[in-house]
């Protein structure tokens, strides 16, 4: 067996996946497996006793959201006696930010990979404040949920009909020349979203109050591309996949108590996990380093394809916001070269000559060389219902990728 090959075959088909934005549509009409009872969240599967203070806000928010329980105290009392289900969004093709909770009458948005034609899913994004996915589930929270599903959903589900969907990979692209790293700064990209779209929107909207609120809402949210762009990584990264003997790693994730990542040669549901540290960075007025959450959420699949942390010389402002300098932001970038198979064909960066990201992140790399992946991501409070507290920096427990290591020595007879 030729481990290189195997990546090569890998890296590859990651790197030439074309993911682009089909549509939106409720994920019980969409998303595979879903079903009523069954409430997706980040990171690896977990059961409720074990979850977070955020995911747990995030999940009774959706079971309120869903109409399946009245009030906190109902839906803490369902889920501990197992009348709801719980399951990774990887299983099911899709992506969260943060908490990352999708209930099946949730608005997502749907990407295929016209390259390979396997699918993806993420939520909408909610925007800044108090947010579902950051644990908060007030009734300002569900107010908000239920107008993005019947106002903002249906403006762009009839928007994307109107064309043959957007090229999310020619938007990401973009984005990094601008700018961008394509996880924590993503101003270029959601504007460029908003471009694409608007006019789209402005055909099937007919009422100019709701036209002009859906246009300001996307306009306002400097994190309105993120959850398609996750959506896309997440195209990319399942095409790379379940390669006999590859190495590469095609998925970290957080579900606020756990680390997990998943190895292309190893297996859909082998997850390996560790407790998740808790991010270091810059935190909003009145929070300190005592208030953060262990680190959670799906962003990281940004990581994994090969932008986010991994693209931070593109986006040297990305400091002021998660710490550090524009120095720090380069150097971030040429240490993940290290522990990557491939150079990206498609995401440059002009402050590195137009080199390709590093991509392809080899498992054999990272516990020779010690060197664990560079993340960007929010910070959430660790109790459910305050909200977002910073934003910084984080690295996965070195330990998953030896255990990982192990279990393909093992299976392969190495």
């Amino acid at each position: 067996m030729d481990i290189n090959t195997a990546n090569t075959t890998a890296v590859n088909r990651m790197m030439d996946a074309r993911p682009i934005l089909k549509s939106v549509a409720s994920a019980r009409d969409v998303i595979p497996g879903m079903k009523d009872n069954l409430f997706l969240h980040a990171g690896p599967p977990i059961e409720w006793g074990r979850m977070s203070g955020p995911l747990r806000g995030a999940i009774v928010g959706a079971m309120l959201f869903e109409g399946v329980a009245a009030s906190e105290a109902e839906a803490a009392s369902m889920a501990e006696r197992g009348e709801v289900e719980f399951d990774s969004c990887h299983h099911h093709g899709a992506v969260g930010p943060m908490a990352g909770v999708t209930s099946a009458s949730m608005k997502v948005y749907v990407v295929e990979n016209a390259e390979h034609g396997n699918k993806s899913f993420s939520n909408l994004n909610e925007g800044y404040g108090k947010v579902l996915r950051y644990g908060a589930y007030s009734d300002e929270v569900l107010k908000k949920l239920h107008w993005m599903n019947d106002v903002l959903g249906v403006a762009l589900a009839d928007a994307l009909a109107q064309s043959n969907g957007l090229d999310l990979r020619a938007l990401i692209a973009e984005a990094l020349h601008m700018g961008d790293e394509g996880h924590n700064r993503n101003k270029a990209g959601s504007l460029i979203y908003l471009k694409l779209i608007s006019p789209l929107i402005a055909k099937v909207v007919k009422d100019d109050a709701a036209e002009s609120e859906v246009l300001q809402f996307l306009g306002d949210n400097a994190l309105s591309v993120l959850n398609p762009v996750m959506a896309a990584c997440k195209a990319m990264t399942d095409a790379a996949h379940g390669v006999e003997g590859s190495t590469i790693v095609t998925t970290m994730a957080r579900n606020g108590t756990d680390f997990g990542i998943r190895v292309s040669g190893l297996g859909e549901k082998q997850w390996f996990t560790a407790p998740a540290e808790i991010p270091v960075g810059l935190f909003f007025s009145g929070f300190t380093q005592d208030d953060a959450n262990p680190d959670i959420g799906d962003s990281a699949i940004t990581e994994t394809a090969g932008i986010g942390g991994f693209a931070m010389a593109t986006a040297p402002a990305i400091v002021t916001f998660v710490g550090g300098t524009p120095k720090d932001a380069m150097n971030a970038t040429l240490e993940m070269y290290e522990i990557t198979f491939a150079e990206s064909k498609f995401f440059t960066m002009p402050s590195l000559e137009f080199r390709g990201t590093p991509t392809g992140i080899d498992l054999r790399k990272v516990v020779e060389l010690g060197i664990t992946p560079r993340i960007n991501t929010g910070i959430a409070h660790k109790n459910a219902g305050v909200g977002q507290v910073g934003a910084g920096l984080v690295r996965p427990p070195l330990v998953i990728f030896e255990q990982a290591l192990l279990a393909y020595a093992e299976k392969y007879g190495l």
